[in-house]
């Protein structure tokens, strides 16, 4: 289920590493995300439902999901989510708190910033967006963060993630079918993107030697290196459509279509939150 195309790629995979399936019997999955807590959430666009996967044992983690779809976490453990025309994170105490809504059709994917701020991409509006962080107020109350557009050169921009240095921003177009990348400027707008491989990429993260790895429904998931050369391709039984890393940033967990897939890593991920 391997399959090298450059022997630099087992550097990051082992030559044996087997996909193994760890849950199914969903409707569609996306939008995986791994607490450091131990578990693991994901989307599931059919059923409208959160679910939570935790060491073998699958619970809801919420119901009525206002169609889900891409998820990460903040600094603070919150879940951040996309949705139905809006972005939210999930407090604490389970109150629903809308980050951005104006305007939006479909946010797909997100990425948390080191910095407090989010983008995030909307794919109808063919935009990508960026909620700048939240600014401590008169009296210790938190301003709203600006919800401002960064990029809308696509047509249908789908994942997103940040370089292992957060230096740039890479954006899976799947109409267009191709991943750009974009020099991110000292005030978090972006400079003009380049594309950076051809491929119909869906869900994409990266690693922390700097390599992209996409979720291709065509052919797997896509692991290219820094330059955007192809390194290899983890092929999975079923069409993926997105991805995340697991406990420690370590190893990989695959949503493609009725099930979630995990394969181990020889290499760590990019750690945003």
């Amino acid at each position: 289920m391997i399959e090298a195309k450059s022997e630099k790629f087992w550097n990051y995979i082992d030559r044996n590493a087997k996909v193994e399936r760890v849950a199914t019997g969903f409707g569609f999955v996306e939008g995986p995300v791994f607490s450091r807590l131990g578990f693991l959430l994901f989307s599931d666009l059919r059923q409208e439902h959160i679910f939570r996967w935790a060491r073998g044992k699958l619970t809801v983690f919420r119901e009525k999901s206002n169609h889900s779809n891409g998820l990460t976490f903040d600094h603070q453990g919150r879940l951040l989510a996309c949705e139905k025309g809006r972005v939210t994170r999930t407090e604490k105490n389970g109150a629903i708190t809308v980050l951005a809504g104006e305007g939006l059709e479909g946010p797909n994917d997100l990425v948390y910033a080191i910095d407090g701020s989010l983008y995030f991409t909307d794919f109808p509006k063919g935009r990508v967006y960026q909620v700048t962080r939240e600014r401590s107020g008169v009296g210790g109350t938190a301003d709203k963060g600006t919800v401002r557009v960064v990029s809308e050169d696509g047509e249908g921009p789908n994942g997103v993630a940040l370089a292992p240095n957060q230096q740039k921003l890479y954006v899976a177009d799947y109409k267009q079918k191709v991943v750009r990348v974009y020099g991110i400027k000292a005030d978090g707008t972006l400079e003009r993107g380049r594309d950076f491989a051809k491929v119909q990429g869906d869900g994409l993260k990266t690693d922390e030697a700097g390599n992209v790895w996409v979720a291709d429904g065509e052919k797997g998931v896509a692991v290219f290196d820094a330059s955007g050369e192809m390194l290899g391709i983890v092929n999975t039984p079923e069409a993926p459509a997105n991805l995340n890393w697991g406990n420690g940033f370590r190893g990989l967990y695959i949503m493609a279509r009725t099930s979630v897939y995990h394969v181990p890593t020889k290499v760590n991920g990019t750690r945003t939150f």
